[in-house]
Parts: structure tokens; sequence; C-alpha cells
């Protein structure tokens, strides 16, 4: 029998209720292809070099619930933080893609940038069209406004 990995700082984010999508941001769609909106998704890694458009996230597919990494756009994630992770299941994702343990101080920190990124590519998306009626899309729901 395998032993817990040890816990470790991750950051923690939630998948966006609704997402714009399609043509102009028209259209709205809930979560996204992989994930549910609402879903608590473990970041693992980023792509700085590309302005960390995209994380590597661990979290539960959408229609089988099993323990799945993909590349995520990072403007589909908000409310990043800081947290002790103890799930095997992450931990051991966590592991194939790093070998740095960060601190709860590192992983706050990068969750705050992480947090600016994502606000700044949901305004970008869809820069100067407006928002369809009734739109449901974070910036939307939260008064965020983009």
């Amino acid at each position: 029998m395998d032993e817990a990995p040890e816990p470790r700082w991750l950051v923690v984010a939630t998948i966006a209720r609704w997402r714009r999508y399609g043509d102009g941001g028209q259209e709205l769609r809930p979560g996204t292809k992989v994930y549910r909106g609402g879903a608590r998704v473990f970041v693992i890694d980023t792509y700085p070099g590309m302005g960390s458009m995209d994380l590597t996230t661990v979290g539960q597919a959408r229609d089988t619930g099993h323990w799945i990494t993909i590349d995520t756009a990072t403007r589909h994630l908000h409310t990043f933080r800081a947290k002790l992770v103890h799930s095997p299941a992450v931990l051991r994702r966590a592991e194939e893609r790093w070998t740095e343990n960060h601190t709860e101080e590192r992983a706050r920190e990068w969750a705050a940038g992480l947090e600016r990124l994502a606000t700044r590519y949901r305004r970008e998306a869809h820069a100067g069209v407006p928002h369809p009626r009734g739109c449901l899309c974070h910036a939307c729901l939260t008064g965020a406004g983009e």
C-alpha cells in the first residue's frame, strides 16, 4: 500500500458558472467543456512564457466525476486562493508536474497574481463588445464589470 503524499500548498480556483462564448461572446455556456460551473480546481502549473493564459488544473470531470489533469483558460477561473491540500489524487498529479514545494506565503502571492491575470483576460476576451441581454458571466454576476 502506498503512503499518502505529504500535504502541500497549492492554488485553488473556481470555474466560472457561466462564460461568454461564440461570435462576439453573445452566447453563454455553463462552466467549461470538461468542468461544471462552480467546480473547484487545483492549479498545478502555468505557462509563464505565454502570459499564463492557460493553467494546468486538476479537478473532477463534468461527466464522470473522475480526477483529471487538463489545461484550462485562465479567464474561465476566479476566486484564486491558497490551500493546504491533503487529497492523494490531487497531490499525486501535482508531484508529476512539480518539484518545487510552495510555502503558504508563496501560494498566496501566486493566487493574487493569477486573479489579476484572470480579470484582465476576461476583460480582453470580448473587448468592446456589449454583453448579451441578461448576461450571467462572472463579471456581470459579481459586479466586477468589464
